[in-house]
């Protein structure tokens, strides 16, 4: 198999890739280019392939056909050599519930055979760093959502990875221990760290510096959250009032409205592009039940672009 002819700066490319379990194709002719000293991230649901993406880039799984390309190495053929220059963090806290936290440290050190001197002097760092000094005893078992959320960062970081794969790491943790996590990765990327994250938070996909949306295996949008947003190909307006639920009912009837969701006191509506000016469209097609709204064009949003390209939204 020839190797792929990678960008410069690329830090992960992939050319045509697929992976099927049996009759089922988790990934589809997926083609990828991811810039080093960045954070790229897989925004989908549940079943739409982040998982597989990531263990078939890291070289945990063969892929059907297509090419991967790894900080300058074929995968899966490289993928032992790989895995010394990875960190690997999953969505399910997997280090030892029996062993503190130093203990935790002093096992992924000997993984990565760093010798002694190597292997204290990293585990302070990563100990203060963290914020874990003061708990570098206690079991790992005995730890809230954010702590073991921020041993198991400092776990897979211990050997100062080229490139961090974060498996939807900050699913069971509070807003404020997920604002600090992402901290932390910046931290990290401006450190020269490349880091691939999955996720199904957009207020997560935002922070990131390039996104794919993936759905049932497929990619249906790659580029910076701001470029998507802008490219969108929908308009965005916002309706007040009264009677929200049955006026979604009423709009997403019309064939021109791809999606209609409440936010608080509002209807956030999805309007095809092709509406020239769409809070007047709305005003002469559903008459009656605009009367006496306050109808605004907004900024689209993420989940907007989201919605527009999965689903309903591709229909």
């Amino acid at each position: 198999m020839e190797p792929i002819a990678t960008k410069k700066n690329a830090a992960i490319e992939t050319e045509g890739l697929t992976h099927c379990f049996g009759n089922f194709k988790a990934v589809d002719n997926l083609n990828l280019s991811i810039p080093a000293n960045t954070i790229y991230g897989f925004l989908g649901p549940n079943g739409c392939g982040k998982s597989t993406c990531m263990r078939l880039i890291t070289g945990l799984l063969t892929p059907t056909s297509g090419k991967i390309h790894v900080l300058g190495m074929d995968i899966p053929a490289q993928a032992e050599a790989l895995r010394l220059r990875i960190g690997y963090m999953t969505q399910k806290f997997s280090l030892y519930d029996d062993l503190s936290i130093i203990e935790n440290l002093r096992f992924i050190a000997q993984i990565y055979n760093l010798d002694f001197h190597t292997s204290k002097q990293r585990i302070s760092e990563q100990l203060s760093a963290y914020g874990l000094n003061e708990r570098s005893t206690r079991l790992a078992g005995s730890l809230s959502g954010g702590q073991r959320q921020r041993l198991a960062l400092a776990c897979a970081t211990l050997h100062k990875p080229e490139l961090l794969v974060l498996d939807e790491p900050t699913s069971a943790v509070d807003p404020e221990n997920r604002r600090d996590f992402w901290e932390k990765l910046f931290d990290l990327c401006d450190q020269g760290t490349t880091i691939l994250v999955s996720t199904h938070y957009m207020d997560e996909a935002e922070r990131c510096h390039g996104i794919a949306i993936l759905e049932g295996g497929i990619k249906r949008a790659d580029g910076s959250p701001a470029q998507l947003m802008k490219e969108l190909g929908a308009q965005v307006v916002e309706i007040g009032g009264d009677n929200l639920r049955q006026l979604k009912q009423t709009l997403i009837a019309d064939q021109n409205i791809i999606s209609a969701a409440q936010q608080g006191t509002h209807l956030r509506v999805l309007i095809k592009e092709k509406i020239a000016n769409p809070q007047e469209w709305l005003q002469q097609t559903f008459t009656q039940p605009m009367l006496g709204r306050e109808l605004n064009l907004v900024r689209p949003s993420l989940e907007d672009v989201f919605v527009h390209c999965t689903g309903e939204g591709r229909q």
